[in-house]
């Protein structure tokens, strides 16, 4: 729930205030890749495509085959010059960004400009795409700007009548600016948001059936809690270690616990993360270049069930 209302208020609260922090929570990385309408940061409201419908969505074609939009005057095209080669995205033939996945989103108005998003990004393992503004002072050429706060692309944008919003997503542990865009200021930061789990949830409310990503446990502000007891300032990088991964699997003792990578360094900088509810207790480690991975609390105290799921999740 906490998700769903950060997604629909976020950009509001923004607007009302510009330079205050804000507490927010991530989502899981599948949530990353393509969010689902409902959770969107915002609707584009006041936006128009070149003065009619509110917005134009231009979905890739077969063969991966985009037609070119008309944009001011001119049109923007996006083609892939070599087989297997980057995609380019130019305006009339001048090239104004290129990667291997590069994908027309919409056009809206900001600001009384009609503005071009495109996503463009490397593609690869639950990673998103950076996103590409496009549009034409008065009087002038066409401008880009791109959003990318991480190697993970930007979060989706959120659509004012004046200004475009990102929202960063949170792992936990993470504090982020919050950023801005209009044609007349630019890139600019609107305020600093940070993780907060779910107030008031304890060990009884953790349910690993509704987890996407064992990542989703520290919603739980018992085990938020917890975790940061245990891991301290390295509980981002310990989130990020199990970011590649899926759903949960029980230990015969009762407790669950799952393995994931970090996007483009599986194999290189792998996590394991297992939750006890019953014992109220958490067990973690980072696999890297070490031959024994760093673990959280020390693996001679770890219950013989969840230390052979540690050595079967990283193949020790």
């Amino acid at each position: 729930m906490t998700r769903s209302l950060l997604a629909g208020a976020s950009a509001l609260v923004l607007v009302c205030l510009p330079t205050t922090a804000i507490h927010a929570q991530t989502q899981t990385p599948a949530a990353r890749q393509t969010p689902a309408a409902g959770d969107q940061p915002a609707t584009d409201q006041g936006a128009a495509d070149q003065g009619s419908s509110s917005t134009t969505d231009a979905a890739p074609a077969d063969d991966d085959k985009q037609a070119p939009i008309p944009f001011e005057g001119g049109q923007l095209t996006i083609t892939q010059p070599e087989q297997d080669g980057e995609k380019v995205l130019a305006y009339d033939g001048k090239p104004l960004a290129s990667n291997y996945d590069v994908y027309f989103d919409k056009v809206v108005k900001v600001g009384g400009v009609n503005v071009a998003l495109v996503d463009v990004g490397d593609g690869g393992n639950q990673c998103g795409p950076a996103k590409v503004i496009v549009w034409k002072p008065e009087g002038g050429t066409v401008q880009t700007t791109t959003v990318e706060q991480d190697e993970c692309g930007a979060p989706p944008a959120a659509v004012s009548d004046n200004a475009i919003y990102f929202v960063p997503y949170l792992l936990p542990g993470e504090s982020r600016p919050a950023l801005q865009w209009s044609p007349t200021d630019g890139l600019t930061t609107s305020g600093n948001l940070s993780y907060m789990p779910e107030p008031g949830t304890d060990w009884k409310d953790v349910d690993p059936s509704k987890y996407q990503n064992i990542i989703d446990a520290f919603h739980n502000e018992a085990v938020y809690k917890a975790a940061q007891k245990l891991l301290g300032d390295t509980m981002p990088d310990m989130a990020t270690s199990l970011l590649v991964g899926g759903g949960t699997e029980k230990t015969a003792s009762g407790a669950f616990y799952a393995s994931g990578c970090v996007p483009h360094d599986c194999g290189g900088n792998d996590g394991f993360m297992a939750v006890d509810p019953a014992k109220q207790t958490l067990y973690f480690a980072r696999q890297g270049d070490k031959p024994e991975p760093d673990a959280w609390p020390p693996v001679t105290t770890w219950p013989a069930d969840v230390k052979e799921a540690l050595d079967k999740a990283l193949g020790n």
